[in-house]
C-alpha cells in the first residue's frame, strides 16, 4: 500500500508540473504568439509571462515583430524596347499585427517576393533600358507605394525596396561599354582640342605681344638712327659750307685718298678716274704751271718760273738723272736738277689738289642726297609714330 500510494503522488506531482510547465508561456521582447482555443483564436501573447490553458490552448509558433530584410533573387523583366534585364531586390519590411500575419496569408515572405517580382514587370514595362538604369529611386518608389498598399491587410509595413543590381544581356553591356568608350575618346579628344586651341591662342597672344614690342623697338631705333646721320650729315655739310673750302685744297685731299684705296685688303688692282687730270690741271694751275707750255719769243729769254718746252723736256731728262738731247742742234742741258723736281712736285700737288676738289664737290652733291634721304626717312617714321 505504501509503494503504490507513492507512486501515485509521484504521478500527480508529475502531472502538475506538467500543468504548470504547459500553462506558463514567457514570450520575448519583440516577439508575439496567436493562441488558439479548441481551434479557434483566442488572443495574442504579449513579451513577458503570458498564462494559457493547457491542453485547450494551442500556442503558435512565434512572430518577430523586428524589420527584416530579405533578398529576392534575379527575375527576369522586359523592358519596353523589348530587351530582358536581371533585377535583385531587397525588401524591408516589419510586422504590425501578428494575429494577420498568421492568418490572412499563408507565407507572407513569399508573398512579398512574388509580389515585388510582378509589379517590377509592371513598373519596367513602362521604361526603356536607358531610363531603366537611371531612375532607380523612381522605380523604389514606386515599388514601395504599391508593395505597402498590397500588403497592408496582411499586418505588413514595407519601410524600404531597394534595386540592388541590374543586369542587362551581355550584348547589351559590351555595346554600352563601347558606347561608354567612345563617349570619354570624344571627351578626351574635345578637351585635347580645347587644350591645343587655348595653347595655340595664348602663343599666338604671346607672338602678337612680342612682335609689337619688336616692332617698337625697331621704329624708335629707326627714328633715332636717322636723326643721329640727319645731324651728322647736317653737321658735316654745314662745316664744309662754313669753311668755304678751296677746290685747291679738295683737289690734293683727293690726290690723298687714292693711295689709300690702292692699300685696301682685296683689292688686286685699282682705276684711276678721269677726274685726276682734271685735278692736275687745278693743282698745275695753282703752281703757274699754266706758263709751262707756252715757249719764249724768239730771241727772248725766258721769264723768272717760265720754262720752255724744250728745257721742260730737258728738266724731265734731268729729272730721271739721264741728259737729253738738244733741240736745233743746241747742246744738251745739264744743268742742276733740283729745279726741275720742284716743279714735277708742284705739278703733281695742284693735280692732287683739282682732283680732291673734284671729289669734295661730288661728295657734297652726295652728302646733299643723303640728307635728303634722311629727312623722308625721318619724316616717314614721325607718321609711323603718329599711327
Amino acid at each position: 500500500m505504501l509503494v503504490a500510494e507513492i507512486v501515485i503522488a509521484a504521478v500527480v506531482a508529475l502531472l502538475v508540473v506538467i500543468t504548470v510547465m504547459r500553462s506558463v508561456r514567457i514570450v520575448p521582447q519583440a516577439r508575439a504568439r496567436n493562441v488558439e482555443r479548441l481551434g479557434r483564436y483566442r488572443k495574442t501573447l504579449e513579451p513577458g509571462l503570458n498564462f494559457v490553458l493547457p491542453m485547450v490552448d494551442r500556442v503558435k509558433p512565434m512572430i518577430d515583430l523586428r524589420e527584416q530584410v530579405v533578398s529576392f533573387a534575379g527575375a527576369p523583366v522586359i523592358t519596353e524596347d523589348n530587351l530582358v534585364v536581371l533585377i535583385d531586390t531587397v525588401l524591408f519590411f516589419q510586422v504590425t499585427d501578428p494575429r494577420a500575419a498568421d492568418y490572412e496569408i499563408v507565407d507572407y515572405i513569399q508573398a512579398i517576393e512574388q509580389i515585388t517580382a510582378t509589379m517590377l514587370r509592371s513598373v519596367i514595362g513602362n521604361m526603356d533600358l536607358e531610363e531603366t538604369l537611371t531612375s532607380r529611386d523612381k522605380i523604389n518608389t514606386m515599388l514601395r507605394g504599391v508593395l505597402d498598399d498590397a500588403s497592408g491587410k496582411w499586418g505588413l509595413r514595407v519601410t524600404r525596396v531597394e534595386i540592388k543590381a541590374i543586369d542587362p544581356p551581355k550584348s547589351v553591356i559590351d555595346a554600352m561599354e563601347k558606347q561608354m568608350r567612345a563617349e570619354r575618346e570624344k571627351r578626351a579628344a574635345i578637351l585635347t582640342a580645347e587644350g591645343v586651341r587655348q595653347s595655340k591662342i595664348l602663343t599666338a597672344e604671346g607672338e602678337k605681344q612680342s612682335q609689337i614690342l619688336t616692332a617698337e623697338g625697331d621704329k624708335q631705333s629707326q627714328i633715332l638712327r636717322a636723326e643721329g646721320q640727319a645731324q651728322a650729315i647736317s653737321t658735316v655739310f654745314q662745316a664744309v659750307h662754313r669753311n668755304d673750302a678751296d677746290p685747291k685744297v679738295l683737289a690734293y685731299q683727293y690726290l690723298q685718298t687714292l693711295p689709300q684705296l690702292a692699300q685696301s685688303e682685296g683689292n688686286t688692282f685699282w682705276v684711276i678716274p678721269s677726274e685726276v687730270t682734271t685735278a692736275l690741271k687745278t693743282l698745275s694751275g695753282a703752281f703757274g704751271g699754266d706758263s709751262a707750255g707756252q715757249p719764249a719769243g724768239p730771241g727772248q729769254p725766258g721769264q723768272p718760273g717760265e720754262v720752255t718746252g724744250t728745257a721742260a723736256a730737258a728738266m724731265l731728262d734731268a729729272g730721271t738723272g739721264q741728259p737729253g738731247p738738244a733741240a736745233d742742234g743746241e747742246p744738251a742741258v745739264t744743268g742742276d736738277p733740283a729745279p726741275n723736281a720742284d716743279l714735277a712736285t708742284a705739278e703733281e700737288a695742284a693735280a692732287q689738289q683739282a682732283a680732291e676738289a673734284a671729289h669734295t664737290r661730288d661728295e657734297l652733291a652726295e652728302v646733299e642726297q643723303e640728307v635728303a634721304a634722311v629727312q623722308r626717312q625721318v619724316a616717314e617714321a614721325e607718321r609711323f609714330g603718329h599711327r
